[in-house]
């Protein structure tokens, strides 16, 4: 991913300013649930991984890596202070799904904590569960609100009674392709198909047709199966062109609830992000400040807990609709600490061990917009099979990167910074 900050004066790259912890001013009621974390597994790999890694080192916490047979190489497990084989005999991605291997070192070797990284079994209850019931930590959400976020069905229901507008949908998964053609009886074509209990795009096919549903129905089925072990699936209206932001929380075990902006990711090829922006351009304040207000609201209406991304969709006529939240750190969170100066994963840890978010200096008051950011993902494609993905070894790039920054000059509206025209080779 390549990133880009605009700042007073110019630009800077991949800097982030560390949460300062304040002195302890709190009752003890708050701290007694304080327990420091020690020990740090991260049930992942590559660049995730040693994400968080890096942050468990600033912090002084001691790292464990995971990896596949087909990993041994890999950078990740080479970032760790420890690491250790899991799945063994399996593909590579069932190794980071095999729950009872992952739980099983983490026990072996004192592990106090699992961070889920993105992916894989990020936002999977079962797995939040097993840790609960193992005594290691999940950094993340409770097992009860990942459940809940992660069933994007129950996740809807909520939403429609915390009063946040959603897009016409299936009330529970689907399990037939009759019922797909009701729903698209009922609503008329387009619709969309996603996964039930995951998603990253991963399980989402549009059909704009009758001719297309059944062909598009097996393979939304197959690849959330593939991604997430469960092929369940539900439908909604889909919405042509429409904005595609989504809201940083951050939630603590008191209650508290915050947010830390938008970010615009509206350019996607395949249901995969391309280019993310932070803060959305041109986003009318008004309309950012009744998403960033539902958001909240979403969050607080099922006890949030750590951190999160609250996704929405803007038509032509501004009306926005909830449409899922993911209950994990996002490929993406990076733009957003570069708008705030917010690390989100020393968040994360800190409010692992129960420290609340004003004691870590966050408050919704205190969080401030300062320039924008700017996260492009590079994808390989092979031109001669329809640009299908593909893999190989970059050789050559060339890619002319934003012409003209004078949208993200208006959305900033700070005075004082200096926009300027990249080329990107």
């Amino acid at each position: 991913m390549l990133q880009l900050r605009v700042v007073n004066g110019g630009f800077s790259f991949l800097r982030v300013k560390r949460i300062a912890v304040l002195s302890a001013t709190y009752q003890s009621t708050q701290r007694e649930e304080y327990k420091p974390i020690k020990k740090v597994m991260v049930a992942n790999r590559g660049e995730i991984a040693i994400r968080v890694f890096r942050a468990c080192t600033e912090l002084g916490i001691r790292t464990v890596a995971v990896y596949s047979e087909q990993d041994t190489g890999q950078m990740h497990r080479q970032k760790a202070d420890e690491a250790y084989l899991i799945g063994k005999g399996l593909p590579p991605v069932q190794a980071y799904l095999h729950i009872p291997d992952i739980i099983q070192v983490a026990k072996e070797n004192e592990v106090d904590a699992i961070h889920p990284g993105y992916g894989f079994l990020s936002e999977r209850a079962d797995f939040a569960q097993a840790c609960v019931d193992a005594g290691v930590r999940f950094i993340g959400p409770s097992p009860e609100v990942v459940r809940k976020m992660g069933d994007k069905v129950e996740a809807r229901a909520i939403a429609i009674e915390a009063g946040v507008p959603v897009v016409a949908g299936t009330g529970k998964p689907v399990t037939s392709l009759a019922e797909a053609q009701e729903f698209a009886n009922t609503y008329g074509y387009p619709i969309i198909f996603k996964a039930a209990y995951g998603g990253g795009g991963r399980g989402m096919r549009v059909v704009r047709s009758y001719e297309e549903l059944e062909e598009n129905y097996q393979r939304a089925y197959s690849e959330a199966l593939s991604a997430f072990g469960n092929g369940a699936l539900f439908i909604e209206r889909f919405l042509e062109r429409p904005r595609h932001i989504e809201v940083q929380i951050l939630g603590d075990k008191y209650g508290n609830v915050i947010h830390l902006y938008e970010r615009d990711c509206s350019i996607q090829r395949r249901h995969q992000k391309v280019v993310e922006i932070a803060p959305a351009a041109q986003l009318d304040q008004q309309l950012r400040d009744r998403l960033t207000s539902d958001a909240v609201k979403l969050a607080k209406r099922v006890g949030y807990e750590n951190a999160g991304t609250v996704e929405f969709l803007i038509d032509k006529h501004d009306k926005y609709f909830f449409i899922e939240v993911n209950s994990r750190l996002q490929v993406e969170h990076t733009v957003t600490e570069e708008i705030t100066d917010v690390d989100l994963v020393h968040a994360q840890i800190h409010v692992t061990e129960g420290k609340s978010l004003p004691e870590l200096g966050l408050k919704q008051e205190t969080i401030r917009i300062n320039g924008c950011a700017i996260q492009c993902r590079v994808t390989t494609e092979d031109p001669a099979r329809g640009f299908q993905p593909d893999t190989g070894r970059i050789e050559v790039t060339f890619c002319r990167f934003v012409s003209s920054l004078s949208d993200i000059r208006k959305s900033c509206q700070q005075p004082g910074l200096r926009f300027r025209s990249i080329l990107v080779f």
